[in-house]
């Protein structure tokens, strides 16, 4: 401890023995009201995380909570184009307003930001860091019963950045049918236990095909892990979900929101009640 402690770590730089891990969190706007914030996260890219984030919080806006997602993947957001979602982000001497879904979902997102929402962002790791964390102090988010983050694959910066700064009630992991995905789910398993970060679920993107004559359900990657993977971390809820190609046509075309079958409906229903979350 340094000689003269103030006892306020928020206005310290000294990293002396008393510092607690709590202390590196960053308070969100004040104006902000949000009661829970769980990210999406995944061990590698292309298992369908942006589509979870989603369809979950599609399944929460429509159960009746005050739903927020942030699309913390800044150099490949995806998140609007799914809602459909073509106005720009507004904002005043308060802060940067959240744009809205048609079901009223707040959203905040780099292409809600840009002029086009195919203009690159070819930025360093630091600026952005920085981004997102901007949108969780700078965002007015309003009255948010629970906010998803769609988080980048991996376990780099920004995710580090989330892990340490935002104050996480818990992480979603999400993967697909393949031998590598013990290894995958490990990573992030490991990541969130050095974060002390409770794992709130794994989902099982792409697990098999319901045959359109027969109705057999036909693991074209090959046999589900999930469960054995669950098993080994104690993770309780799990959700597998069928290659649908009405669910990417509905997101191609901005339409997620509406989607009739919401596979992610139930699994969010579980992961609301280990929140402690009731309606």
């Amino acid at each position: 401890m340094a000689e003269n402690c103030s006892h306020n770590c928020s206005s310290c730089g000294e990293n002396c023995s008393s510092r607690k891990a709590e202390s590196m969190k960053k308070a969100p706007h004040k104006l902000s009201k949000i009661r829970k914030v769980v990210a999406v996260v995944s061990g590698k890219g292309g298992v369908g995380k942006s589509m979870t984030s989603a369809m979950l919080a599609s399944a929460s806006s429509a159960a009746g909570f005050r739903t927020a997602l942030m699309d913390a993947d800044i150099t490949g957001p995806s998140i609007p184009r799914m809602f459909g979602l073509k106005q720009r982000a507004t904002g005043g001497k308060e802060g940067i307003l959240p744009v809205l879904t048609k079901g009223g979902i707040q959203v905040m997102s780099m292409n809600v930001l840009l002029d086009r929402e195919d203009d690159p962002v070819v930025w360093r790791g630091a600026l952005i860091s920085g981004t997102v964390l901007q949108f969780w102090t700078d965002v007015v988010w309003d009255d948010v019963d629970i906010m998803f983050i769609d988080m980048p694959p991996g376990t780099g910066d920004v995710p580090l950045t989330i892990f340490q700064s935002l104050p996480l009630d818990g992480i979603i992991v999400v993967t697909t049918p393949q031998d590598l995905v013990g290894m995958i789910v490990g990573k992030a398993v490991k990541m969130a236990d050095m974060m002390n970060i409770p794992i709130l679920g794994i989902v099982e993107n792409m697990s098999y095909i319901t045959c359109p004559d027969c109705g057999r359900k036909i693991q074209v990657f090959g046999d589900s892990k999930v469960d054995a993977v669950a098993l080994e971390h104690g993770i309780a809820n799990v959700v597998k979900v069928p290659i649908d190609s009405r669910l990417t046509e509905a997101a191609d075309s901005g339409r997620i929101e509406s989607f009739p079958d919401n596979y992610y409906a139930d699994f969010f229903g579980r992961v609301a009640s280990t929140l402690g979350m009731n309606k």
